[in-house]
């Protein structure tokens, strides 16, 4: 893989490529990773982020975060922020297929002791409760007019109907809802895909993950402490979005854009994946919407998942999940487009920034924060892969260079086409329980593609993204166990 010749090294772990790198960049791009990151970075990252650069309405940059990899449009891990007030545009691109899907970290009172005799059988009635791979169903039975009030109402709908506490929505991004819904904006067609699936994990990178917090991996007490974290800790992690619905609703606007684009609004863009209208146009706030009904969508899911955890603790245990003290850290999204009030030039303008396999990272004392975070920063998930470890940082005020945005997780190096023939499922699983890491899996040809070897190192990951300024580290966490789809 070539790195660019144009690119320039602005900090150490910041990079750009100017707007004469290629015809019709608005903005230049900056790319955030070590060196090593940088130079292992697939040729189309470059190709993509500068595309993303031409996009009307872009302010600042076209950033790209250091586990940035091709996507479909925009590299997953680019983030672009559109001024509305100039002719800003949104794309379905920028944003993703699995609209929101995101992380969601529980705490527990239990160590690693408490669970380690009983760990298997825990993964097992896990893998029970909550349902993984294509095509799978959640327990929840609702009617199509049931589920889009939960497309409405997020995971306020949930909490309302007895799947959760008050506090989870506290700690929530967006505190579980996105308002705005007009379901009018989404088809049938995604209601008809998405109205099962409540509750379920799907496949490819998504997972339920039983992890522990050894104490050489604390690297803030401080912070820790505030997150309830303590060494030899239990807690849980997962990652999953709105499945079938986001699909069909990102699939139902980009083709709608296709087709007004260029004729209605004569738009012209490098790539037909970056397909886009006007954020202040009928289409541009038809599809902002339903994207927002897909938000909640994922919201209701991980909610859900998160009552079907609690469950399980409680019956396994024999304590109420108050008693045995699983509280949520936080849930953050991913693949996503908000308006929010940003610092350009030193005025504060209304932009709609896409985040597409990126997280938001606000700074302490920013608006939109829970309370008890407010002092500290919001919480950053970064997953890492099922055999390595996965983080919790924090948001910087640094971090509005990049418009409070970081990493997602570790990025993917390798096709799933070609992890599935460098690796055996049946044997990755036997290999990690020989590290004990224990897993359950719905495909052996999914667990493949997810092996360790196909992903970036997170450290690597994580380094950058410190280095960069973008988020901070507080704990690393250790898989024992994993549900995969």
């Amino acid at each position: 893989m070539a790195t660019p010749s144009a690119i320039e090294r602005m900090a150490e772990a910041v990079w750009e490529l100017p707007v004469s790198y290629k015809e019709g960049m608005r903005v230049p791009a900056r790319i955030y990773a070590t060196e090593k990151l940088l130079r292992d970075m697939d040729d189309a990252v470059f190709d993509q982020i500068t595309n993303v650069a031409t996009l009307p309405g872009i302010t600042g940059y076209a950033f790209c975060m250091p586990d940035g990899h091709f996507g479909y449009g925009f590299p997953i891990g680019g983030v672009a922020a559109m001024d509305i007030e100039k002719g800003g545009v949104i794309s379905p691109g920028g944003i993703g297929f699995d609209i929101n899907c995101g992380m969601r970290l529980v705490r527990t009172d239990l160590s690693y002791d408490d669970v380690k005799p009983r760990l298997k059988e825990l993964v097992d009635r896990l893998f029970r409760a909550v349902p993984a791979g294509v095509g799978s169903k959640g327990f929840l039975r609702l009617s199509r007019d049931e589920f889009r009030k939960v497309v409405e109402r997020g995971a306020r709908w949930c909490v309302k109907n007895g799947y959760g506490w008050q506090e989870d929505l506290d700690l929530t991004e967006e505190f579980g809802s996105m308002d705005g819904v007009d379901v009018d904006t989404v088809s049938e067609k995604a209601v008809e895909r998405g109205f099962n699936q409540i509750g379920t994990l799907g496949s490819g990178n998504h997972y339920l993950e039983v992890q522990v917090l050894r104490k050489e991996h604390i690297y803030d007490e401080k912070l820790a402490q505030a997150f309830g974290l303590f060494p030899g800790q239990i807690v849980l992690m997962f990652h999953c979005g709105s499945r079938g619905f986001g699909h069909q609703v990102a699939t139902d606007y980009l083709q709608l854009f296709l087709n007004v684009m260029e004729k209605k609004y004569h738009i012209h863009v490098n790539d037909r994946e970056l397909a886009c209208a006007p954020f202040d146009s009928p289409e541009g706030r038809d599809y902002f919407s339903a994207m927002k009904g897909g938000i909640n969508m994922s919201f209701a899911n991980r909610q859900m998942i998160l009552h079907r955890i609690r469950e399980v603790f409680s019956e396994m245990f024999g304590q109420s999940a108050e008693r045995l003290g699983l509280h949520m850290i936080y849930d953050v999204c991913h693949n996503t487009a908000k308006l929010e009030r940003h610092m350009v030039a030193g005025k504060e303008r209304n932009l709609l920034v896409h985040r597409k396999g990126a997280t938001r990272a606000f700074g302490p004392g920013m608006q939109g924060l829970p309370e008890q975070y407010k002092s500290i920063g919001q919480p950053v998930i970064i997953g890492g892969s099922m055999e390595t470890g996965s983080y919790l940082l924090v948001g910087t005020k640094e971090a509005e260079k990049t418009f409070y945005s970081t990493a997602h997780g570790s990025g993917r190096t390798m096709s799933r086409a070609k992890a599935r023939k460098q690796w055996r499922g049946d044997r990755l699983q036997h290999d990690l329980e020989q590290k004990g890491i224990y897993i359950r899996t719905a495909s052996y040809a999914g667990l493949a593609e997810e092996a360790g070897g196909a992903y970036k190192d997170i450290d690597d990951v994580v380094a950058a993204s410190k280095i960069g300024g973008t988020s901070k580290p507080v704990a690393r966490f250790t898989p024992v166990g994993n549900v995969k789809g």
